[in-house]
């Protein structure tokens, strides 16, 4: 088994990642398993800036194989809105309530044609020397609800609708979301670049793509 440390000390977004590498060779670590690894100030002005230098700094750090992303919401009638401050919308770092408190007063006035929305991920590989070998990107299209509705997921989950279902990601099943989410694509799309650059054998996906 190679070790594999998961950039992130979100609780949630490990959940949702573990499932999507399940059946590959990896030994999956968080940086909660390397306390001597600091936190990376995310100050990058892009989603790829911010994966980047997760990636990179924890590889180093931890001196193993990283896979770190950064992820958030774009809203086009704000002007793309949270975006990279997606965590840290309302003023405090994943305060979710707070976050989709100050969205939907944002988008109080915005009509339903109007509201259309999409998560973005971009995830990064970085070898134990802290060099980003891969870089993919995944999103998920939908749109903006009025309220709150279900209680799954994290971030804006709650008023992120989609479409086809006629459901927000709050409502939707964890299987479902890990098969539409934006991570999941990321996820999904990385999976050839852990077995060319890490030397894995081929396996078959999970359906999280």
């Amino acid at each position: 088994m190679t070790p594999l440390v998961l950039g992130t000390r979100n609780r949630k977004k490990v959940e949702e990642m573990r499932p999507l590498l399940a059946d590959l060779p990896l030994l999956l670590q968080t940086v909660s398993d390397y306390p001597e690894v600091k936190e990376v100030h995310e100050d990058g002005r892009t989603f790829e800036e911010n994966a980047r230098k997760k990636a990179s700094e924890v590889a180093r750090q931890s001196q193993q194989w990283t896979l770190a992303e950064d992820s958030g919401l774009v809203v086009p009638a704000l002007g793309g809105e949270p975006g990279v401050h997606s965590a840290l919308y309302a003023g405090t770092h994943g305060d979710d309530e707070a976050n989709n408190d100050k969205l939907l007063k944002k988008m109080a006035i915005v009509p339903d044609n109007q509201r259309q929305a999409y998560y973005v991920c971009v995830a990064a590989l970085a070898n134990p020397k802290g060099d980003v070998v891969a870089l993919t990107e995944g999103r998920c299209h939908g749109q903006l609800l009025h309220e709150r509705r279900g209680q799954a997921g994290f971030g804006y989950d709650p008023l992120f609708l989609i479409p086809e279902y006629h459901r927000s990601f709050g409502e939707l099943s964890p299987l479902v979301k890990r098969v539409l989410s934006h991570r999941s694509r990321a996820i999904s799309a990385m999976r050839p670049k852990f077995i060319e650059h890490m030397g894995l054998k081929a396996t078959q996906p999970t359906g999280a793509g």
